[in-house]
């Protein structure tokens, strides 16, 4: 997040030299900010600024996929003559540490229609969640940890 401020300073700063406060011209900045930034970063040996950018994006799409399933999972369950749903509470167990992972990871399993995130262990290290269809939970625990958890430390890690 502190990069992509610092690159969206940067750009303004371009705008300013230039002395051209057009749209086009601002993002011509961000784009000249952005590959500067990459050329630094890379030569620290830090994760590169626009390759972080495509992870989030990822991250988006998975969870955009994610939403688009389980709203037809949902949609299909509560119009069924026979509701055949079984809800229940597991644990989940957190292979993220951070603050910022664990909280992104809550609340994008609440945000997913049929689950929600319960609560968080003392010790940060177990995720209770919530969901419509607890039938097999190890099926759910690894989809979360195939899906939202692993695509989160590839983006912030």
């Amino acid at each position: 997040m502190i990069l992509f401020v610092f690159n969206l300073v940067l750009a303004i700063v371009w705008v300013a030299i230039t002395g051209s406060a057009s749209f086009i011209n601002l993002v011509f900045g961000f784009v000249l900010a952005a590959i500067a930034l990459a050329i630094v970063r890379s030569s620290y040996g830090g994760v590169l600024y626009l390759s972080r950018v495509r992870r989030i994006l990822v991250l988006l799409l998975v969870f955009i996929c994610e939403l688009t399933k389980s709203v037809w999972a949902v949609a299909v369950a509560v119009m069924s003559p026979r509701m055949d749903v079984k809800p229940g509470i597991f644990a989940f167990p957190l292979t993220v540490d951070r603050d910022f992972e664990i909280t992104l990871l809550a609340n994008l399993i609440t945000l997913t229609p049929g689950t929600l995130s319960v609560d968080v262990s003392d010790d940060r290290k177990t995720l209770y969640v919530h969901a419509l269809d607890c039938s097999d939970p190890d099926i759910l625990r690894r989809g979360i940890a195939e899906g939202f958890e692993r695509r989160i430390m590839e983006a912030f890690r």
